[in-house]
């Protein structure tokens, strides 16, 4: 079953502001970020279920970005793939809990 994909906001600005700081250290590294995650975002639609689990309630799971050290937190519904944070790797995991 294929599920829509639901991007919500704060995840949005996470990825805007990393964008961002890419890009003013080297033109056109905001945009290869940006191209990054959004292919993790779409293998985590494509498989949702084979990526690294986190929480059983709500099936809350994670995808690492391959290129740059982010990580992609995603909530797995029956109708839907709920992407809620992008995150820098070096960054606390208590970041992503605090959205649920």
């Amino acid at each position: 079953m294929r599920r829509r994909l639901i991007v919500r906001a704060e995840a949005e600005a996470d990825i805007l502001e990393a964008a961002q700081w890419y890009e003013e250290r080297t033109t056109g590294l905001g945009w290869e970020l940006t191209c990054e995650i959004c292919s993790a975002i779409q293998r985590a639609v494509d498989r949702p279920l084979s990526q690294f689990r986190l929480r059983v309630s709500p099936d809350v799971r994670r995808i690492l970005a391959r290129r740059f050290p982010y990580r992609i937190f995603y909530i797995v519904r029956t109708d839907a793939v709920v992407v809620f944070a992008v995150i820098h790797a070096a960054r606390s995991d208590r970041a992503w809990t605090q959205r649920l």
